[in-house]
């Protein structure tokens, strides 16, 4: 019998690539600058997305090289679209548009309430066949997991079938609640840390991610 446990580590992906965790650490430098903060915010997106796209299925096709013929594979014709959670999650875009530049792209603003942390959306625009589309949700941080939750409940409510969450870190508090809500979506995302404070942000964590990419702190 499998365990909630089990469960929970099945539906979590933890990139432990070297590159991945090197640039987490400087991320979590509070002297690091906002634009190397920014920077590394896309670099790092773009090493979690390959792995959240290696289940991307193939098919054998034909090409005449400069050598002769070759049979090898492509991506099988699945559309994709990322959705990222404003404004955070629009500093991981570039990154992994960097290696699916045909991908699609929504955007979907939502804000945690202060004291209750309730989500409140204030903003959606997505393409008009996101129902017909895989969907990568991403956002910097999954702390309280209420606006990825949100998020994702819109997105089943437009019709999209399949759909991933990808962060830089998450926490065990929001990973066990997205999860939770949404047991068939996989979270991929650089590390879980140890927990959240009482104002809702991930600590050890790498501070207000929105902020320290746009420099507005």
């Amino acid at each position: 019998m499998v365990t909630q446990e089990e469960k929970i580590m099945a539906g979590i992906h933890v990139v432990d690539h070297p590159l991945v965790q090197h640039k987490i650490s400087l991320m979590r430098d509070k002297m690091t600058g906002v634009k190397e903060f920014r920077e590394l915010t896309s670099e790092t997106a773009m090493l979690i997305c390959y792995e959240a796209t290696r289940d991307l299925p193939m098919k054998e096709i034909t090409i005449e090289t400069h050598q002769g013929i070759a049979k090898t594979k492509v991506i099988s014709g699945r559309k994709l679209a990322f959705v990222p959670i404003l404004r955070a999650g629009l500093g991981l875009v570039d990154g992994v548009t960097s290696l699916i530049p045909a991908a699609k792209i929504g955007h979907i603003g939502i804000f945690c309430e202060p004291g209750t942390h309730d989500a409140v959306k204030y903003y959606s625009k997505m393409p008009d066949d996101i129902a017909e589309r895989e969907v990568i949700v991403v956002d910097a941080m999954l702390a309280t997991g209420t606006s990825a939750i949100a998020a994702i409940k819109d997105l089943k409510e437009m019709g999209v079938k399949s759909i991933k969450f990808l962060c830089i870190l998450a926490c065990p508090e929001g990973r066990d609640a997205l999860l939770a809500a949404h047991p068939d979506v996989d979270i991929y995302c650089g590390g879980v840390d140890e927990s959240l404070n009482e104002k809702g942000y991930i600590v050890p964590g790498l501070g207000d991610a929105g902020d320290r990419i746009f420099g507005t702190k």
